[in-house]
């Protein structure tokens, strides 16, 4: 058994020497910043696997269902630890995918791993009470079991269809990623019986959740917040006047039309969706309507009809967004806040103690969760700490942040070389190059035409870049294509 390790190891010595490195620096983080990092979407999650009896109407309580299953442990130290098992994992399936599907040499097979396993950012992601780390492993692992069989059977066209699933139930946005699969194994002929078997598997958890949904909210649906998310799109340029809404026959879109002039609004949509800003009111219906059914068709019929009638306006701003993705800098957006919450940060993070379900507060909430979150006295009341910084640990993250990331530009590059790599391979609709450059591209884009710019979102799209970008630049990968039928 050691003889066989040690032979396993010395084929795969570069890989293992970067996996190792990539561990001691998420142990780094841990050891700087316990127990986790927080963004403001981690309380409702938390609050998710506190109170499981009822799904949340703003996102799919997928990742919620995992801090359950980790609930037993009360540690969201464990929760950290295994979102850092997950990226890792990441960089394991994109290398062992080059390594032995298309026979990449070790050195470059580790080398398309380095941007997940190193960048400051998707570390600190991968440390924070979030679902993307999650929704990242679930993505690369479909995309990595689809290419790497040619002929694919019906049982693993379930399997695919269940990962599907928790993609979907981990964000809504994997639902499209199913539409993507299925139109790449008809393009490549894989037959009926694997892409009926995916359907089908994914279909299935898909349709108990939105029961359960439709149980609580009473509509037939994952979240409640889809139009209220495109509302928040389109508040950027909505003109009510241009859209022709008459106040008088249609009241409730007329409230939610914004008095400022386009020039003169702000220049994050979010403004216009969690606060009622510059004359407009997104509230105006009542206290605690924004992301109920009523309120949710009724911001996506607003939504709906600004697209219809500026689309030139709209597709600006989805171009806008979308060439963001790919500056050499990182500006500070949406605002300084939400910036800051990307940073590995000198000092400790209390927990805001806001309302959540069954009339307990976030704080209280992630104290059920982890009852040794350290508490202490700040302005003369007891707080919840949910980051401890301890140095120099953290003094290192912090430093290594600011020189160790993936600019924009460079995902840029490798988007173009996997499109280089599709135009190359036309006359097999793009090859294997195809799947990952799509999901990559898919990813950046849906974010800028159905939500808003984000730094976070960019991360999922990287392994697949890489992916599409070093297939690409695989020489012989197509004779190899050949003759394994890929």
């Amino acid at each position: 058994m050691r003889a066989r390790l040690r032979a396993f190891l010395r084929r795969h010595r570069v890989f293992a020497a970067v996996l190792a490195a990539a561990f001691l620096l998420r142990m780094v983080t841990m050891l700087g910043y316990g127990p986790a990092l927080w963004f403001n979407d981690s309380y409702e999650y938390v609050s998710g696997a506190v109170n499981p009896d009822r799904p949340s109407a703003l996102r799919p309580n997928g990742y919620s269902f995992w801090l359950l299953a980790l609930r037993p442990f009360h540690s969201f130290a464990l929760v950290a630890f295994s979102q850092h098992l997950m990226g890792l994992g990441v960089g394991v399936l994109v290398y062992a995918l080059l390594r032995c599907r298309f026979a990449l040499p070790g050195w470059g097979a580790a080398l398309a791993t380095v941007p997940v396993l190193f960048d400051a950012y998707q570390i600190q992601l991968e440390h924070m009470i979030m679902s993307d780390t999650m929704f990242m492993l679930l993505v690369v692992g479909v995309i990595t079991l689809v290419l790497w069989h040619r002929r694919m059977p019906w049982w693993l066209g379930a399997v695919v269809g269940l990962l599907l699933a928790l993609t979907a139930l981990t964000r809504s946005i994997g639902l499209p990623i199913l539409a993507l699969v299925a139109v790449y194994l008809l393009v490549k002929r894989t037959g009926w019986k694997p892409i009926a078997a995916m359907v089908t598997a994914c279909a299935l958890p898909v349709a108990g959740y939105m029961a359960w949904f439709s149980s609580a909210h009473g509509n037939f649906a994952m979240t409640n917040s889809d139009g209220a998310i495109l509302y928040m799109r389109t508040a950027l340029f909505a003109d009510c006047n241009e859209m022709e809404v008459d106040p008088r026959k249609e009241l409730e879109l007329a409230l939610l039309c914004i008095s400022d002039p386009p020039d003169k609004r702000s220049f994050s949509g979010q403004k216009y969706l969690w606060w009622a800003q510059n004359g407009q009111r997104f509230h105006a219906f009542g206290v605690g309507t924004t992301f109920t059914p009523e309120m949710n068709a009724t911001a996506g019929e607003f939504a709906k009809r600004a697209i219809l009638s500026q689309p030139g306006d709209f597709l600006a701003i989805v171009v806008r967004d979308f060439f963001r993705a790919f500056r050499w800098d990182r500006p500070r957006f949406p605002d300084a806040n939400t910036y800051r919450q990307y940073e590995f940060l000198p000092e400790n993070k209390v927990l805001p103690a806001w309302s959540s379900p069954k009339g307990s507060t976030t704080d209280r909430d992630a104290l059920i969760y982890d009852p040794d979150l350290p508490t202490a006295q700040i302005r003369g009341k007891p707080s919840v700490i949910g980051t401890d910084v301890h140095d120099p640990w953290a003094a290192f993250m912090q430093g290594y942040q600011r020189i160790v990331r993936l600019p924009g530009t460079v995902l840029g590059v490798l988007l173009l070389i996997g499109l280089a790599g599709v135009a190359v391979r036309w006359r097999t609709l793009g090859g294997p190059v195809l799947l990952p450059w799509l999901a990559a591209f898919g990813l950046i884009l849906a974010p800028a035409a159905t939500a808003e710019f984000d730094y976070r979102y960019l991360l999922p799209a990287v392994p697949l870049a890489c992916l599409a970008a070093a297939i690409s630049l695989r020489r012989g990968v197509r004779l190899r294509a050949r003759t394994s039928g890929g």
